[in-house]
């Protein structure tokens, strides 16, 4: 359905939304730099991958002005990948890895063969939310080694992002959604997995 928010405020919404993308990454980016933040990147490579092909699926899905702060994030996302990786993040590959990189990659030809974005959307929040996998295991090991401020501001981020498309629908609310919720789950479970190790954050 179409948003019942006007295009000026949608547009506010929006350029909110992409300034918390930015105002979330550059001392996420800085920790990586430093060498306090060693994000597994794989998972970034595929979440790159995904919110690349959602942005243009949710341009399909006339998204509109709400779409940008996904784009923006693509970029961003492909950037912190490129930078954890000569900074020697943690690299470790795996199977399971290298499956959700495919299944992200696969999106492309569901969309092609369905002629219909919402195929490639649902492939790519599947893989999206698998793509997380190496970081829960990651946080779970080691609670201290991702800031949850960071997962905070995305949740609200994309709720931002929600609220500024153009039109509501599956295409283009499922992966922000579905992000969001992933982001939500992971900042509980490393709080309880802090409070079980008596960390104070």
């Amino acid at each position: 359905m179409k948003s019942f928010i006007s295009l000026e405020l949608r547009s506010l919404i929006s350029g909110i939304a992409i300034f918390l993308t930015f105002y979330a990454y550059i001392p996420y980016i800085k920790g990586i730099w430093k060498g306090s933040i060693r994000p597994h990147v794989f998972s970034w490579i595929i979440w790159g991958a995904t919110t690349f092909i959602v942005f243009f699926a949710q341009i399909a899905g006339n998204g509109g002005v709400g779409s940008l702060p996904i784009g923006v994030s693509g970029i961003i996302t492909i950037l912190v990948a490129f930078i954890a990786y000569r900074k020697r993040g943690d690299i470790e590959i795996t199977k399971s890895d290298w499956f959700f990189f495919c299944l992200a990659l696969s999106s492309l030809p569901f969309w092609f063969y369905f002629s219909d974005p919402l195929a490639a959307v649902i492939v790519l929040s599947i893989a999206d939310i698998f793509g997380f996998i190496p970081t829960f295991r990651k946080g779970y090991i080691d609670p201290n080694s991702e800031p949850l401020g960071f997962y905070l501001i995305f949740l609200f981020r994309n709720f931002l992002a929600m609220a500024g498309l153009a039109e509501w629908n599956m295409v283009t609310l499922l992966f922000p959604g579905s992000a969001g919720i992933a982001c939500l789950v992971f900042v509980m479970m490393v709080k309880i997995r802090k409070s079980k190790f008596g960390i104070i954050s």
